[in-house]
C-alpha cells in the first residue's frame, strides 16, 4: 500500500502559496526542524532556551518579519504566517519568542516610535543582537489593561516609573522592555508606552521557574523602582489603550498561525504512530474511532488553514479587524488544544513520553490558550461585535 498523501497536499491547502512563500516556509521549517528540533527535549526539560541560537534566528529573517525597513524581511502577511507555523511545529516557546519580539516589541517602535527611536533600536532587534520584552500584564491586572497599576510620574527630563509587570516572555534576556503605564494617576486614556533600557537604575527583571506549560521558553516579571525614563525613550505617536491593544492584535495573527503547526505536528506524529501500532491484528489506524479522531482532527487543521489564508489577504489589503483576529485566535487555539489532547489519547502510554510530541504541545498550548487575550475574553469580544451589546461589565 502507498503512503498516505500529507494531509494539507490531500486538500491542496497549499496551492495558492507563491514561489516566495514557499521558500520561506521551506527555510523556516529547515532551521526550525535541523537546527532547533534536536534541542527541544532538552530545553523543556531544564526551563531554557538556546540562547545561542538567537543570531541565527535573527538572520533568518524572522524577527519583526512583516515590517519594513530597518533590517527588516518585509514579509507578506501568508509568508509571515507559515514561518511563524513552521516555529511552532517545533515548540511554542521558539513562536513565542518570535512573536514577542517581533509583534509586541519591535511593532509597537515602528509604529509609533520616533524616526531616532526606529534607527536606533530595530536594526538589532532585527538581528537578535538586541532582545525585548512588552511590560502589559499586571499581577493584578491580565484580562483588564485598562486596571494596570504600573504609574509613570512626569518629572523633568522623563517620567519616572514605578510598577510591576507579570508572565512577560523575554524578560530574563531583555536588553529592552515596552512597558505600559498610565501617567500622573490618570485614567486609561493617559497610558503611554515607554522604551525601559537593561541599563536604566530601578528596572530589574526576575525569572519565572516551575512552569509546567512553555517551558523551553523564558519569563520572568519586570519590577520597576524609581526607574527613570528620558523623553527621548517615550514613544510619541499613541496614549491610550489604543497603542498596547494594537500590538495584541499583531501578535493574536501570528498566533493563529502558528498553533495549526503544533496541532499537525500532533496529528503528524498520531498518524505515524496508529498506522504502525498493530493491536487485534492490525494497525490502530484501521479502527473506527481512530479514523473518526483523524478524520475530525484533520478537517478542523483544514479548515484553520483557509481561515488564516483568508485573513492574510485581508491584512495585506489594510481590511483585516481585531474582531476577525478574535475568531482566529479563538477557533484555532482552541481546535489545536483539543488536537493536541485527542493526539496524546491516540498514542496511549507512550503519548506522555517526552520523545512524542503531543504531550509538550498540549502543555504548551495551555498557556497559548490563555494569553493573548483569553478564550473567554474573545468570546465576549465576538459576541459584543454580532450582537452590538457589551457583557464585559
Amino acid at each position: 500500500m502507498a503512503a498516505p498523501a500529507h494531509l494539507l497536499d490531500l486538500f491542496a491547502v497549499e496551492a495558492p502559496y507563491t514561489e516566495a512563500q514557499q521558500m520561506v516556509r521551506d527555510s523556516v521549517r529547515a532551521f526550525s526542524r535541523k537546527t532547533f528540533a534536536p534541542r527541544v527535549q532538552a530545553c523543556f526539560r531544564d526551563e531554557t532556551f538556546p540562547n545561542d541560537l538567537i543570531p541565527q534566528i535573527g538572520a533568518l529573517g524572522v524577527l519583526g518579519a512583516n515590517l519594513t525597513g530597518y533590517g527588516c524581511a518585509g514579509m507578506d502577511s501568508a509568508s509571515y504566517g507559515l514561518a511563524m507555523r513552521e516555529l511552532e511545529w517545533v515548540d511554542s516557546g521558539l513562536r513565542s519568542f518570535c512573536s514577542v519580539q517581533g509583534a509586541l516589541c519591535m511593532y509597537p517602535i515602528w509604529r509609533f516610535g520616533s524616526e531616532d527611536q526606529k534607527a536606533r533600536f530595530l536594526p538589532d532587534m532585527a538581528s537578535g543582537a538586541l532582545i525585548g520584552c512588552f511590560g502589559l500584564t499586571e499581577p493584578d491586572s491580565g484580562s483588564d489593561p485598562g486596571g494596570m497599576r504600573t504609574r509613570a510620574r512626569k518629572v523633568d527630563g522623563g517620567y519616572v516609573l514605578n510598577g510591576a509587570k507579570m508572565w512577560i516572555t523575554n524578560a530574563p534576556i531583555a536588553g529592552l522592555a515596552v512597558v505600559w503605564a498610565k501617567v500622573d494617576d490618570g485614567d486609561s486614556r493617559s497610558i503611554r508606552g515607554f522604551l525601559v533600557e537593561r541599563a536604566f537604575e530601578g528596572f530589574n527583571t526576575v525569572k519565572m521557574s516551575h512552569k509546567l506549560s512553555l517551558r523551553a521558553s523564558l519569563t520572568g516579571e519586570i519590577v520597576l523602582t524609581d526607574c527613570f525614563v528620558p523623553d527621548a525613550n517615550v514613544l510619541p505617536g499613541v496614549t491610550g489603550l489604543k497603542g498596547p491593544l494594537s500590538c495584541l492584535t499583531q501578535a493574536r495573527y501570528g498566533i493563529a498561525w502558528g498553533v495549526l503547526g503544533a496541532a499537525l505536528s500532533c496529528f503528524e506524529a498520531a498518524l505515524d504512530y496508529t498506522l504502525g501500532r498493530e493491536q487485534f491484528g492490525k494497525p490502530i489506524a484501521g479502527f473506527q474511532l481512530t479514523q473518526a479522531k483523524l478524520a475530525e482532527m484533520g478537517t478542523q487543521i483544514v479548515n484553520g488553514h483557509l481561515l488564516m489564508w483568508h485573513l492574510a489577504q485581508l491584512k495585506d489589503a489594510g481590511k483585516l479587524t481585531p474582531t476577525q483576529v478574535s475568531l482566529a485566535k479563538r477557533n484555532n487555539c482552541g481546535h489545536a488544544l483539543d488536537i493536541a489532547r485527542t493526539c496524546r489519547n491516540m498514542m496511549g502510554g507512550n503519548g506522555i513520553m517526552d520523545e512524542y510530541p503531543p504531550m509538550r504541545h498540549a502543555m504548551n498550548l495551555e498557556s497559548v490558550y490563555t494569553y493573548e487575550g483569553t478564550h473567554e475574553v474573545h468570546t465576549l469580544a465576538l459576541g459584543r461585535a454580532m450582537t452590538g451589546l457589551s457583557a464585559f461589565a
